[in-house]
């Protein structure tokens, strides 16, 4: 077996786990999702806690140090086994404020502080860059045992190992944004990777137990003897060094970056916890349990010199079981695989988040620009791509960094002592995280302080020495170096946390976000005055350049829904606008959220009401207020909605006078033509050029006349229920191409740029053809008349929602429709302020919303699209049988 071949399998191996994520992320976006949310799944994903260390470190941490190598999984067990109920709290808090990260949590908690967020980033960069270091030379440790003596593997093995993963991180970690960071395929490939490091890792140690020793009781003689020899000294337990390997171990599943996102972010429920809290410690406990085995008989039969870290491969190959080896290698990679993909995904998110981004914000925020200019201004900006592409280039650079740590550091002999190194450096956010959760008096500069300090005391104790850029450092007889550094970084850290808190204020925002993290309660707001339409619009642009267009739409439509009013846009309540705020944070983390809503949104700081609704957070009537609230927030909403169909009526009302008007001159105009006309023909001498030109003029006027009574008596039929259905089979794709030909000759003179996708178009529905027709050639006419940009576009888009209905949204890229006009024109008395632009009788929309609803589908307005935008929504089939009655004279758009 070359290292040739298992480069090629390597290869293959990632290609296979390519595959099934693939099929999980489609099974996910197709609803099939369920069999993926299962505990188990949750549970083996856990597994990425045992990287590349435990395959092959633990090994060599046997064999160099004895029983302490148990250390590291005893403090995992022992959190899981013992403290899961700990662990729900923290699963429902994060999933109530749309946790991202465990920089984003911190973060949170204490006052949405984007400097903390952006420091435990650095942290967590600067932890995990050894421990991919670690993953990249495991693999060339591991290749390098297949080689011939003498042929000493490619130096660059690391690198082009680094490039595969994280061309993997970013095809399945960067694909899209949504409004929680959960990986559904990345998550079935890491269960499946437990799955196959876990047998790789029995198999090997069945082998030694069985065919190269006589059982456990052989087993257990040798470990007496390796234990008693000279050289076992390393096998004495050291209390101090044991008790700090425990506590790292058991904070690092909660603080590395890839155990908190498999952890909590991944996580669809707390409930799946109380499963794990037993089985992952039996996973654990599965993969430790041959270590011994494995690393006393390798250090028996095994030349002296040979490194400890490769028992698990020299041993079957030694013995000429080539093929047991190369499973073992595929389960070792499994294990650097899953690790280096998790931890690029997590920190790519952590540094874009609160990295990226941010410095983006402040370089487009202009110097002394009004609000309401930064408003209009950062919609523009495409945040989806950006947000992606800031992504991409994080994973590179995190790979990137672990990388360069192997190569600065030149690699060691001994893994265990880079895992030892990460570990470390993520436990200085443990005090703070703790705090966080248990103890409302914390405070953001007092978090601030401590892991600021503690994480300085790491650098110069614990993360330079690993470097070789600094000494180790010197402890008091008795006491271990690394134990003593820890401890003291630790000590120092919870000191100045504690100490600053007792003596600081938390500002009002902190105290909000400490009685949610504490208690586990979903922050309220109290109700205020509604903000403005353009606002919403904004906030509505802004959503949709971060989730896209549709999902953006639901969310804006279904909290309009919840508040009683109709279309899109909400009002601005502190309510809405702090439900939105998480839901974004699930998406670009809590601090940048923050700021991205005070640019659009203008939001202030947090009110003294707000300080009033912390001080009575427990109230004994709390079940009663809860009553109270839901009763008023109904009067509320059904109050809204009574002052937004008065508001209509009272435009309308006002509007149907001008209407009548309208409606008379628009009758009198044509009828004084045509008798005016009329006249003259009958005046005998008339030239025959003169009578030709006015009897057309007296057929164009009568064509004008006739074609404003149809459509009055067009509505009225619609309105009166009595038109009549005449369903048949049509194909969207060649209605639409109708309506395009039939609206052309509407601004003749204008090239318009048309942006379709003619297969999607291609659906077949039973309707009405000649009625939906007449609403397709309206909205086309329409944009074609109205639009108003330089260069003008229309883009028609039809789509199949999840409901089962046909959706065509037809929209230009002109200034679109004042949100104050938006409720109104589907109206039969409304028009444009501008009654030039309006031209007809302004009945066009009304009498296409009366044919939607006829044919049992819907016309709606789609604000925040750029421009005019109109979604006419279709069922497969009309709802229930014809209805017998008068159909209409013509049709034709309105």
């Amino acid at each position: 077996m070359t290292p040739e071949t298992l480069g090629a399998a390597a290869v293959a191996y990632v290609a296979a786990m390519f595959l099934l994520a693939h099929a999980a992320d489609r099974a996910a976006a197709a609803g099939r999702w369920r069999w993926m949310n299962r505990p188990l799944v949750y549970t083996l994903s856990l597994s990425v806690y045992c990287s590349a260390w435990t395959f092959y470190g633990a090994v060599g941490y046997a064999t160099r140090s004895g029983l302490e190598f148990l250390t590291i999984y005893l403090g995992p067990g022992i959190v899981f086994a013992g403290a899961w109920w700990g662990l729900r709290h923290l699963v429902r808090v994060a999933r109530m404020h749309r946790i991202t990260s465990i920089a984003d949590l911190i973060s949170s908690r204490f006052g949405k502080s984007a400097g903390l967020a952006a420091l435990v980033t650095l942290i967590s960069v600067m932890a995990a860059t050894p421990y991919i270091a670690l993953q990249l030379q495991s693999v060339s440790m591991a290749l390098s045992a297949f080689a011939a003596p003498g042929s000493p593997l490619p130096d660059a093995v690391p690198l082009w190992t680094g490039l595969g993963l994280a061309a993997f991180a970013i095809l399945f970690g960067t694909r899209h944004l949504a409004a929680d960071e959960r990986h559904h395929g990345v998550v079935i490939a890491i269960a499946v990777e437990a799955v196959v490091k876990l047998a790789a890792f029995a198999a090997v140690g069945a082998y030694v137990l069985w065919g190269l020793a006589d059982g456990p009781a052989d087993v257990l003689e040798r470990i007496d003897r390796m234990a008693d020899a000279p050289e076992g000294a390393g096998w004495l337990i050291k209390p101090d060094r044991w008790l700090v390997l425990i506590a790292l171990s058991g904070g690092a599943v909660l603080a590395l970056p890839r155990m908190f996102h498999v952890m909590v972010v991944e996580a669809a429920d707390d409930d799946r916890l109380r499963h794990a809290g037993w089985a992952f410690p039996l996973y654990l406990c599965l993969m430790s349990f041959l270590v011994l085995p494995i690393a006393v008989v390798g250090r028996d039969l095994l030349p002296s010199g040979s490194n400890p870290d490769l028992h698990v491969l020299a041993l079957p190959l030694s013995q000429g079981q080539d093929t047991l080896a190369a499973f073992v290698f595929l389960g070792g990679f499994s294990s650097a695989m899953s690790m280096v993909v998790v931890s690029a995904i997590a920190l790519s998110t952590m540094m874009a988040n609160h990295w990226l981004v941010p410095c983006w914000l402040r370089l487009r925020q202009p110097a002394a620009a009004p609000a309401e200019a930064e408003r209009r201004q950062l919609p523009q900006d495409d945040l989806r791509r950006m947000m992606l592409n800031a992504r991409r280039l994080a994973i590179l650079a995190t790979i990137g960094c672990g990388w360069a740590y192997l190569r600065l550091s030149g690699g060691t002999s001994a893994l265990a002592v880079m895992g030892i190194v990460a570990f470390s450096g993520m436990a200085q956010v443990l005090p703070s995280l703790i705090a966080g959760l248990c103890w409302r008096g914390a405070t953001r500069r007092g978090a601030m302080a401590g892991i600021a300090s503690g994480s300085l005391i790491w650098l110069l104790l614990v993360y330079l020495p690993s470097l070789g850029l600094a000494a180790t450092p010197g402890m008091p007889a008795g006491i271990d170096p690394f134990a003593g550094a820890v401890l003291l970084a630790l000590a120092v850290n919870t000191g100045l946390l504690v100490l600053v808190s007792l003596v600081d204020f938390p500002n009002p925002v902190e105290r909000l976000q400490a009685l949610s993290f504490v208690h586990a309660i979903a922050p309220d707001s109290s109700p205020a005055e509604a903000g403005n339409g353009s606002g919403a619009e904004a906030l509505l642009t802004l959503a949709g350049r971060l989730w896209g267009s549709e999902q953006a739409l639901q969310v804006f439509g279904s909290a309009a829904a919840d508040q009683g009013k109709s279309g899109y846009l909400p009002d601005l309540t502190p309510r809405f606008l702090a439900d939105l705020e998480r839901e974004m944070a699930g998406t670009v983390g809590a601090a940048t959220a923050s700021a991205l809503m005070g640019r659009v949104a203008g939001r202030g700081g947090v009110t003294v009401a707000d300080l009033m609704e912390v001080a009575g957070e427990v109230s004994e009537a709390r079940a009663d207020n809860q009553r109270l609230a839901a009763a008023s927030a109904e009067l509320a909403r059904t109050a809204r909605k009574l002052q937004e169909s008065n508001e209509k009526l009272r435009v309308l009302s006002n509007q149907k006078d001008a209407f009548l008007g309208q409606i008379s001159h628009e009758l009198r105009t044509p009828m004084t033509a045509i008798r005016a006309f009329s006249e003259i023909l009958m005046e005998p001498g008339l030239p025959g050029a003169d009578r030709a030109r006015f009897a057309s003029i007296i057929h164009d006027e009568s064509g004008r006349l006739t074609r404003l009574i149809e459509e009055l008596l067009d509505l009225a039929v619609l309105e009166s229920g009595r038109a009549r259905l005449r369903p048949g089979v049509v194909n969207l794709n060649t209605l639409l191409e109708r309506a395009l030909v039939a609206a052309r000759a509407v601004s003749a003179g204008r090239d318009f740029v048309l942006l379709r996708d003619p297969p999607s178009e291609h659906v077949m529905v039973i309707t009405d053809p000649d009625r939906l027709l007449q609403v397709l050639i309206n909205l086309i006419a329409n944009a074609r008349k109205y639009c108003r940009a330089e260069q003008p576009e229309l883009r028609i888009a039809v789509r199949q929602s999840r409901s089962g209905m046909t959706e065509i949204d037809i929209i230009d890229n002109g200034g679109g429709i004042a949100p104050a006009q938006q409720a109104l024109i589907f109206e039969k008395f409304s028009r444009l302020d501008d009654s030039g632009r309006a031209g007809g009788a302004g009945l066009g929309l009304a009498i296409c919303r009366e044919i939607m609803e006829f044919l049992g589908g819907a016309i709606a307005y789609l604000p925040g699209q750029g421009g005019a935008a109109f979604r006419v929504t279709l069922p497969r089939r009309p709802p229930g049988p014809a209805t017998e009655g008068t159909e209409s004279s013509a049709l034709r758009p309105a």
